[in-house]
């Protein structure tokens, strides 16, 4: 027989075995399930507790993402709308506002006119000198047509004072005045209760503007206008805000203002407990990070949606749309700059977590960063600088003391009353520093100092005799 049949022959009967073999295995397992009612065999029980507690993971990284942006909008409820201080300093620039400040002479111009009934009362002053004897006729007939352009100039002589008013340093001063005052009302008004210098009517947030036409009146007399001290207490309301969302405000500030600071609390817990329950912490917080950032960055996108349906819904006759915008944009820039505040805060939470990960580029930035700080420390060492007892100890604490400069960040950033995107970036240089420093100073001990070989074998030989 040819070898090459016998090795036919060979191959085929090791097919055979082989699908033999594989066919009683399957007849086996079969054999077994059917022994066990059919059932697959159960899940270990650690790959159960791993699986509920990337579930469990996963939830509570979702609820801390939704809570971010949530957190920001609290701290700017409780801090900058509630308190009079931060109020009074949110509203201050509408007072330089040239947009406002026309909105506001308008409305304090045509109260002031309509108050004194300029026209009537010039038409009745021509028609007493019409009659005077030693008036002539043709004066006296041509006297009453004077009333409309007369009371024009008063108009326009009033209005001039006014715009000077609201245009002074004394108006800003005015402003913070009546927002001090009306403060007081406005939390009332959030809270659902109404009256005061600030009320709503309907959908209607406006503002008292009475202290505004008492100096008008008073710079009016001083500028020889007499006529202006039959100006009677006038309440003219200025349109603050005009939205059906007002009721809606109420509702959500009186939330807001009630969770206050413990809002952010429980979303770092709930981002904390997420981390812990991964399987890859590192992992886990860069996704969480990268969460925050969207979920910040979707809740400035509806910020937006905000204002211009807000700009869509104020009537161009009571508020017009670049007052209103400023207004809009004015009240709400502390909660924009908590908001980015807290997305950039996220982004670099992920880059680092992400440089401290196995991939090939964080691998080599770190790798690039040790080798700058090893050469940067052989450098001083060259030069006569050493690390003494210091450098051992930093060795040996080095997580515990990488952990208080995060630490130590966190705190900053909880504590500072208005963190700016600034604050933030510049914490993050200063953890950047420490980190550095910890990794400079952290040095192992010197070698103990070699001994000359003749003085060892020289200790060997015991004492000389004498």
């Amino acid at each position: 027989m040819d070898s090459r049949d016998v090795d036919s022959t060979t191959a085929q009967g090791t097919t055979a075995d082989t699908a033999e073999v594989e066919r009683l295995r399957a007849r086996v397992a079969e054999l077994e399930r059917e022994k066990g009612g059919g059932e697959e065999p159960p899940e270990p029980a650690g790959h159960r507790r791993s699986r509920w507690y990337a579930v469990g993971s996963a939830i509570l990284l979702t609820l801390a993402c939704i809570l971010a942006p949530l957190s920001a909008t609290a701290v700017w409820a409780s801090t900058q709308i509630s308190d009079t201080s931060q109020y009074v300093q949110t509203v201050a620039p509408l007072a330089d506002d040239p947009a406002v400040q026309a909105a506001v002479a308008n409305d304090v111009t045509n109260a002031v006119m309509q108050s004194l009934d300029v026209e009537g009362y010039t038409r009745q002053a021509l028609q007493t000198i019409s009659q005077q004897p030693n008036v002539p006729p043709r004066v006296a007939a041509a006297l009453p047509g004077l009333a409309v352009p007369i009371a024009n100039g008063v108009e326009s002589f009033t209005r001039t004072q006014v715009t000077k008013l609201v245009q002074s340093p004394q108006f800003a001063a005015l402003w913070e005045q009546v927002n001090t005052v009306a403060h007081q009302q406005l939390v009332k008004l959030l809270e659902g209760n109404q009256g005061g210098a600030v009320s709503a009517q309907g959908n209607t947030v406006t503002l008292n503007l009475a202290p505004v036409i008492d100096q008008v009146k008073t710079r009016l007399v001083s500028q020889g206008f007499t006529l202006a001290e039959r100006i009677p207490t006038v309440n003219r309301s200025f349109v603050l805000v005009q939205s059906d969302a007002v009721t809606k405000g109420q509702t959500a500030y009186r939330w807001l203002n009630t969770l206050g600071i413990w809002l952010p609390v429980v979303a770092l817990v709930l981002f904390a407990g997420g981390v812990l329950l991964a399987g890859d912490r590192r992992r886990a917080v860069v996704r969480g990070a990268m969460g925050v950032a969207g979920a910040v960055l979707v809740f400035g996108v509806l910020l937006a949606i905000a204002r211009i349906a807000y700009l869509d819904a104020v009537p161009p006759d009571v508020l017009g749309q670049q007052a209103a915008g400023n207004v809009f944009d004015t009240i709400v820039r502390f909660l924009r700059t908590g908001l980015r505040s807290v997305a950039v805060l996220a982004l670099l939470v992920a880059l680092v977590a992400f440089l401290f990960g196995p991939s090939r580029a964080a691998v080599r930035t770190r790798t690039a960063l040790e080798s700058g700080i090893g050469s940067a420390r052989s450098g001083a060492e060259a030069k006569g600088w050493r690390a003494g007892r210091v450098g051992p100890w930093v060795l040996a604490h080095t997580r515990a003391l990488r952990a208080g400069a995060f630490l130590a960040a966190g705190l900053v950033l909880l504590f500072w009353t208005r963190p700016t995107v600034l604050v933030v970036v510049v914490t993050a240089l200063l953890v950047g520093v420490a980190l550095a420093l910890i990794e400079f100073l952290g040095t192992p001990p010197p070698p103990p100092e070699a001994v000359p070989e003749h003085e060892l074998q020289g200790s060997d030989r015991g004492p000389r005799p004498s």
